[in-house]
């Protein structure tokens, strides 16, 4: 019987968004599975592309000659059936291309070029497969170059477990590989050699007292050295008495091994503690999908929360997934959770190598990790049988994907907890307001830790005035109090997180002659100067200049610097606190792999007294020696276009202050702002919450924002500004006709920074509450969108965007 398969391409468009039907030529039938990657021939060229199977079936109702797949690239699928519909799921839900969705979900060594070896498992296997190893235990495995008989044949032993097969990264990464020695003599074996050496052979004597105390083990030669204190050559001659065997076999990377692990064990709960524990954990049993949102103040032990509500689950015999905003926040969390449940820990996010990555995705597909920690794209692993997911931070925007497919960790959160009939728990001490507005309403069950596990009060915060301080100050970035604050807090051995939101060394140069500012030439946004590598940088494109000592435009030689970034703030530091040691942690102190780990881990070690970063200090972050916390600027994002403005601001301030006084010190707060009676600065120093939630929603209420309503963000890109502006009023035009008069359009207008990369973009943005043709027509831009982009011009579509700048 002819089976067919249908295949999603790897052509990001419409036209392909539906699956293309593929013939199966008879040595894959019956054998391939839905969820396998192939390559099968595509348009009128019959180019190779990549695809994934979807279907497979019997009858074809097309009427034509239909291709046949070319080859397979796995042996087993690389999706599973949630993921499958969770790729078609999110294509609806964020205007996304499936082929985007599914490439999202695998590790970025499947996605780039790699190499696959077939490991041979079991020596009961045919002729044909055997003679394909040439008496070795693996083989290359091209599936282009393998006839198409013996392809049938290698998918049949997968599926028998017989072989099994393994990708090596070309690129920087590799297969780790070490050598392993295994011992091949009994215990009788071993006395009669020792029997049998000569008086003075004391080595072999020691390397037979360890073979005997590691009987059928494998262990890494390196150890084995380490320990008998015996070189390489003494165990290459043990070889040759036939004594041991040594062999390479590949060891999974393991990007925790520089983390400094104790075990833990569970700690007493307090009652609100208590209540929340039981109260997650009840819902996972009785498997239901409730969404929870912890509201706890900082310092009111979370954390714990998590970890007991992980051990029930674990109990149970089911899988934990926990999210955390920011790498830098990740070692720290992962050597919490790893200290309580040691190696069934795997780790995800964009801070490891390629390789690293790959194999924590191969520990949790192949069951062998039961609890996996990660940032946003964490929420793809490929756990099975969840009983829990939990995002600590939920309110922060790092949760959101910038591009296709444009995802909130959020919403896949809650559609993988529906598909494993599992809760959701989001935690955070500043809510996001839509949050927070779906707790009240009982969308979402609202558990509250309104006290510090220590008892210790929250820091008392003081707001200085930078207004009465600029006239008397010595230096423009630091008050007397902050100043003070330092220099008393050093004095007594104790150590200081100061933050603010701006890296680099200045924010923009302008000449005091004719008032020119340097510009970026691909973005409408002026470049910042970095004293490090002592160029002028676009943090938008990444162009990068010499910093210019004659004004490009006058030719005038009075260039000045305006602003203040992290390095010039460390800079004056060293000057004023010239005993003091200072880490920075910004983007350009941690582009190098594990460089938020070392930086944190030496702080955590008391081997520097001030840790001067940007917002990723801000969170998560539990140092019992941290008495001060200072913000040197709290107007950052309120200057900014931005209606979420002011809850950024709130959260930041709130989140930072609370990394004082978390252990039986006592903590204070210095922020420095030049807007005092701001509500959003002023509700911050009283780490009051609920009185901003109810202001803010008054003021989203009279404006017309989310929560109240929803909105939708399309955009048109192109590198002729009047293409993309005629395009955008073209969508006006129609988009208007579909809506209700309930609905508002704001726009169309140029983005806040019109030119990015040499592309202008120009968007609208849709308020709504119930408006059933807008997302039928958005569907309908988005098929139009492919004649567009052969003209240049690049459609975005993003479903709660999370500015509008």
């Amino acid at each position: 019987m002819i089976q067919y398969a249908e295949v999603i391409v790897d052509v990001p468009t419409m036209q392909t968004d539906k699956p293309f039907t593929y013939e199966l030529d008879e040595h894959l039938r019956d054998r391939l599975s839905i969820g396998m990657r192939v390559v099968v021939p595509f348009g009128k060229g019959n180019r190779l592309i990549q695809g994934f199977v979807v279907r497979i079936f019997n009858k074809s109702e097309y009427a034509g000659k239909l291709k046949k797949i070319f080859s397979v690239i796995d042996l087993e699928p690389v999706l599973n059936d949630e993921r499958l519909k969770m790729a078609e799921w999110m294509a609806q839900y964020t205007f996304s291309f499936r082929i985007s969705c599914m490439q999202a979900m695998l590790p970025s060594a499947m996605r780039a070029q790699y190499q696959k070896k077939i490991v041979l498992l079991s020596d009961d296997v045919n002729e044909e497969v055997h003679s394909f190893f040439s008496g070795k235990n693996e083989a290359d495995f091209d599936e282009q170059k393998i006839p198409a008989e013996l392809l049938g044949q290698l998918i049949k032993a997968r599926q028998q477990n017989k072989v099994e097969i393994r990708y090596l990264v070309k690129d920087k990464a590799k297969a780790k590989k070490i050598t392993v020695i295994k011992s091949l003599l009994t215990g009788t074996e071993i006395a009669r050699e020792k029997d049998n050496l000569r008086t003075n052979a004391n080595n072999l004597r020691t390397l037979l007292d360890y073979l005997n105390d590691h009987q059928e083990e494998l262990i890494p030669q390196l150890q084995v050295e380490t320990e008998t204190h015996l070189k390489a050559d003494v165990l290459r001659t043990a070889e040759k008495k036939g004594w041991l065997l040594r062999k390479r076999i590949e060891q999974y990377r393991d990007p925790r091994k520089n983390l400094n692990i104790e075990q833990t064990t569970p700690r007493v709960l307090t009652p609100q503690q208590k209540i929340a524990v039981e109260a997650v954990s009840q819902k996972a049993d009785e498997q239901q999908p409730t969404t929870f949102l912890l509201q706890g103040v900082t310092g009111s032990g979370k954390t714990e929360v998590y970890l007991q509500v992980i051990a029930n689950v674990l109990k149970a015999g089911k899988t934990a997934l926990m999210l955390v905003p920011e790498i830098g926040l990740t070692p720290q969390m992962v050597e919490r959770v790893t200290s309580r449940f040691g190696k069934k820990v795997a780790l995800l996010h964009s801070g490891l190598s390629n390789g690293e990555r790959f194999d924590e995705w191969r520990r949790i597909e192949k069951n062998e990790a039961q609890v996996v920690v990660g940032a946003r794209s964490a929420i793809f692993a490929p756990l099975k049988n969840i009983g829990i997911i939990i995002i600590d931070e939920e309110h922060e925007t790092s949760y959101k994907q910038d591009n296709m497919p444009r995802y909130h960790a959020r919403d896949v959160a809650k559609w993988r907890a529906k598909y494993h009939h599992c809760p959701v728990l989001l935690g955070s001490a500043t809510p996001s307001l839509e949050s927070r507005a779906r707790a009240q309403k009982g969308v979402y069950h609202w558990l509250h830790m309104d006290a510090r596990i220590n008892k210790q009060p929250l820091p008392k915060v003081e707001i200085i005035d930078m207004r009465q301080e600029v006239p008397f100050a010595k230096n423009m970035n630091f008050s007397k109090t902050m100043l003070d604050g330092i220099q008393q807090t050093l004095e007594r051995n104790e150590q200081i997180i100061l933050m603010l939101n701006r890296r680099g060394y200045s924010s923009f140069m302008m000449c005091r002659d004719c008032g020119f500012v340097l510009k970026c030439p691909n973005c409408d946004i002026s470049l910042t100067l970095h004293m490090d590598t002592h160029s002028m940088k676009c943090h938008y494109c990444g162009h990068e200049e010499a910093i210019p000592q004659i004004c490009p435009s006058c030719k005038g030689r009075h260039i000045r610097y305006y602003g203040t970034g992290t390095q010039q703030v460390e800079t004056e530091l060293q000057k004023i606190f010239p005993k003091a040691r200072i880490l920075r942690m910004d983007v350009d102190t941690t582009r190098r792999k594990g460089a938020h780990a070392r930086i944190l881990d030496k702080f955590g070690r008391r081997e520097a007294d001030i840790l001067l970063g940007t917002q990723m200090i801000a969170k998560g972050l539990d140092y019992p020696d941290v008495t001060l916390v200072g913000v040197l600027n709290a107007d950052t994002a309120l200057g900014m276009a931005d209606f979420r403005a002011s809850e950024k601001t709130f959260q930041l301030l709130t989140q930072v202050s609370g990394r004082a006084g978390r252990a039986n010190k006592v903590g204070r707060v210095v922020i420095q702002t030049y807007n005092p009676d701001h509500y959003a600065i002023r509700l911050a120093r009283e780490q009051n919450y609920e009185l901003f939630f109810r202001k803010e929603m008054t003021i989203r209420h009279q404006g017309v924002y989310p929560p109240y309503y929803f909105t939708v963000q399309i955009t048109a890109s192109s590198r002729d500004e009047s293409q993309a502006a005629k395009k955008m009023y073209q969508i006006y035009g129609e988009i208007r006709k579909c809506l209700s008069s309930q609905a508002m359009i704001l726009g169309p207008t140029p983005q806040a920074v019109a030119r990015i990369n040499n592309r202008y973009f120009y968007q609208l943005i849709v308020k709504y509450k119930h408006e059933e043709r807008l997302f039928s027509y958005l569907n309908e831009v988005l098929h139009k969108s492919q004649k567009d982009e052969r003209n240049g011009i690049q459609i975005m579509i993003d479903r709660e965007p999370l500015n509008f700048v």
